[in-house]
Parts: C-alpha cells; sequence; structure tokens
C-alpha cells in the first residue's frame, strides 16, 4: 500500500521497485506474489479506506505500507497521518499479516513539522512492534539524477536502488 513513490509514477509499472521485488521473489524461490496497491496522490486516509477489502481479496502474509508523503507535502495534521497508520497496521495484524512501515522525509524548509513527520514512523514501528524502513528513498535523495523532471518521483534507474534498500528490511519477515 503506497503512494506515487511506489506506484511507479512517470515510468512503466513493470520499471517500479514493487514489480522488481516480484521478480526477485520469483528468482530466490520464495513463494510470495506481489499486489502493488499504491495510487499515485494517495493518502493514508485513502490507504486506510482501502486496505480493509484488499486484505480480505489477498489474504497477504505481508503487508508493507509505505504511505504519508502526501499527507506530509499537503500539511495535514499528523495526529490524523499517525491515526491512519495505525489503524492500517492493527487490520493488517488482525489479519494475520506481518508489517512493514516505509519511512519518508520532507524538505527542510517544512521546518518542525518535517521533524514530527518522520518521527512519527518511527514512533508507529516501536509502539506496534513492527519492521520499519526510516526512510524509503534514502539511496538516491541526495542524487539529483535519480528524480525526475519534478524533482519529487524517483526514475526507472533508481527502482532497483530502493527495492535493494527494501530488501534487507522486508526479508526477515518473509521467513
Amino acid at each position: 500500500m503506497g503512494d506515487s513513490l511506489s506506484a511507479g509514477y512517470g515510468i512503466s509499472q513493470e520499471q517500479a521497485w514493487p514489480a522488481l521485488l516480484a521478480k526477485r521473489l520469483a528468482e530466490k524461490q520464495l513463494d510470495y506474489n506481489v499486489a502493488n496497491l499504491s495510487i499515485s496522490g494517495e493518502t493514508t486516509a485513502g490507504g486506510r479506506t482501502r486496505l480493509q477489502p484488499a486484505l480480505q481479496q489477498y489474504k497477504p502474509a505481508v503487508v508493507v505500507i509505505a504511505l504519508g508523503a502526501n499527507d506530509g507535502l499537503r500539511g495535514l495534521p499528523l495526529n490524523q497521518m499517525r491515526e491512519n497508520l495505525n489503524a492500517m497496521v492493527d487490520a493488517a495484524q488482525k489479519n494475520g499479516a506481518k508489517v512493514l512501515i516505509a519511512g519518508i522525509r520532507l524538505p527542510p524548509n517544512y521546518g518542525p513539522y518535517a521533524t514530527d513527520f518522520h518521527a512519527s514512523f518511527g514512533e508507529i514501528s516501536r509502539s506496534k512492534k513492527i519492521a520499519a524502513l526510516p526512510f524509503l528513498l534514502e539511496p538516491i535523495a541526495t542524487r539529483a539524477n535519480f528524480f525526475q523532471a519534478d524533482n519529487l518521483h524517483p526514475t526507472a534507474e533508481a527502482q532497483p536502488l530502493i527495492l535493494d534498500h527494501v530488501w534487507p528490511a522486508l526479508l526477515p519477515l518473509l521467513k
């Protein structure tokens, strides 16, 4: 469950890191399918609304929650974002899934809001005792050549780096 950063905005779906994850799982003969339910522009409220039907349809063993960027960019209340993310974690766990939450960072010009925003992901991980990836885009964040012209969305060339960053946090949940 994610936003444009996982939906493959501006690139083909086959190039997005979740599609590359599906290929890696098959190569490693790990018996998992990937359902990329990421939507460009999605907020935590939208993800929360869509999660329960998705859990019933796919019955996942693992749920990756990579939402929050659009909440942050829009300056939405952090308590609302945290409430939505906590509800999503609870729903996934209630349905027997392990959860990985992928954090995001906002530009520093967002001030204290950016600091509190980023801290939210770690707080949720600790309180819910779930796996966490502190910053989804960490391996490319300071490398302008890995972003599209909008300076927000990763290029196709960045996707393998994102997957390589997600993989160590995800792998323990697959065993």
